[in-house]
């Protein structure tokens, strides 16, 4: 069985919906499929999900509500659907729009659920009017079990035994990504992007032949084509380059998703449904090594550096504990913690940070640490070299710093992870694109396999 997956750019409209179903139908052993809500038709277009969004936050105006009623009237009326899909759509919007029920979060992830569920809902009713066995798969029934909130939403382990009965489906299963229901029936959605995970977690269950995450590009590449004109094709990665690479900025794929195939060793393929005979970039366990230590680099911005130096910080037992356990208690996770003999820096992604949360944080650090200085910065950026040849690769940080250096940018912080298959540099902001080309410029030659 081969579990697929499909992008919002894949869902956009019904031309799109004609492209998923010849690919669907191309392979009769794709009979998971995952669908996302509704993306861009074009450039300055709006999400589906962005516009449930709008719709929840601005009850008094109709506008965003009126427009994902219309993304999906389109749908329907191009590919002849019954109008009571377009009615339920309305229906079920004005309910969850309307509903008191639960706190804002609750209810928000209901409606933000909605594009995705009737992205489903559509597109399982479309292959049915050509003749194919499908069916729309509802989270709940299926027993696709989260967490509770208050914890992170996640999957439950459980469930994995309940969602691998899907293994013996005759049909197309056409299942809504992005959200699933807690044991006391409440809907809850992963993150952002969550359609992957849920893509993952059903290739896992089932002991999928192969994990299909089909998207718009053709290929995962070595750097932002926004930056990098032309950059190189990665055709084979391992799942730990592609987690990293996906956490710090690239989007092709949610860093979360590969858990789950990664502990059964579950290969992952990313395609493009524009173009479905290219390639594409293939995610592995293991793969060759070549003379590039380096398999790729990205750029993410919207970082803050906690900054603490205490006299003889080494010397104290818990300093570190201690510190990461302010951060805890203030809602926060942290990113990374290089550090010195007298001094520790926290990063941490600074939309998580107030100006009340920061003072509290620095005047705790000072007061109950006794640190000598503590303050933050911001405007950071986070650009990362990874590449599994990276850990035999000897002068690797230097030829990064001196290609950096030529650039006059200062670099901020360095964090080599203890995998040693990325290389972190913190520099500001404003840094960041003319940083990227000259890392690419010192890392992307022509290379050879090792023999």
């Amino acid at each position: 069985m081969i579990v697929c997956k499909f992008g919002g750019t894949s869902m956009a409209n019904a031309r799109q919906f004609e492209k998923v179903k010849a690919i669907v139908t191309a392979n009769p052993t794709r009979r998971i499929v995952v669908v996302s809500a509704p993306g861009k038709r074009f450039s300055n277009d709006q999400k589906v999900t962005d516009l449930l969004i709008e719709a929840f936050y601005d009850s008094q105006s109709q506008n965003s509500a009126l427009q994902v009623i219309e993304r999906f009237t389109s749908i329907q009326q191009d590919l002849d659907l019954p109008v009571e899909l377009v009615e339920l759509v309305t229906t079920e919007l004005s309910t969850r729009l309307g509903s008191s029920e639960g706190d804002v979060n609750s209810r928000l992830d209901a409606v933000k659920a909605l594009g995705e569920e009737f992205s489903a809902r559509f597109f399982a009713a479309y292959l049915s009017s050509q003749g194919l066995p499908a069916r729309f798969a509802d989270p709940q029934d299926i027993s696709l079990l989260m967490t509770e909130p208050g914890e992170r939403a996640q999957l439950l382990e459980d469930s994995y035994k309940e969602l691998r009965k899907l293994k013996d489906t005759t049909e197309i299963l056409v299942v809504p990504g992005f959200y699933g229901y807690t044991q006391s029936g409440k809907l809850r959605t992963f993150e952002r992007g969550g359609s992957d995970i849920t893509g993952s977690i059903l290739a896992a269950a089932v002991d999928a032949e192969l994990y299909e995450n089909f998207t718009d590009v053709d290929f995962v590449y070595a750097a932002n084509p926004n930056i990098i004109d032309r950059p190189e094709q990665i055709e084979l990665i391992t799942y730990r380059e592609m987690r990293e690479l996906s956490y710090a900025g690239f989007t092709v794929i949610h860093d979360e998703a590969l858990m789950p195939v990664y502990r059964k060793q579950i290969p992952v393929e990313i395609k493009n449904t524009n173009n479905p005979s290219a390639p594409g970039t293939k995610i592995v366990a293991h793969r060759l090594l070549t003379d590039r230590p380096v398999t790729g680099l990205t750029a993410d911005e919207g970082f803050s550096i906690l900054y603490v130096s205490k006299y003889l910080m080494n010397r104290e037992l818990g300093f570190g504990r201690k510190l990461l356990q302010i951060i805890e208690e203030e809602g926060i996770s942290y990113e990374h913690t290089p550090s010195g003999l007298d001094d520790i820096s926290v990063i941490i992604r600074s939309h998580y940070l107030t100006p009340k949360k920061e003072q509290r944080i620095v005047n705790r650090v000072l007061q109950e640490l006794g640190a000598e200085v503590a303050y933050f910065k911001h405007g950071l950026s986070m650009i990362v070299l990874v590449g599994e040849g990276m850990r035999n690769s000897t002068g690797l940080a230097a030829r990064a710093t001196a290609a950096i250096s030529q650039t006059g940018a200062n670099i901020e912080m360095i964090n080599q992870g203890s995998s040693e298959v990325s290389l972190v540099f913190g520099v500001l902001e404003k840094d960041k694109e003319k940083i990227v080309r000259a890392l690419y410029d010192a890392f992307f030659q022509p290379v050879k396999l090792r023999v």
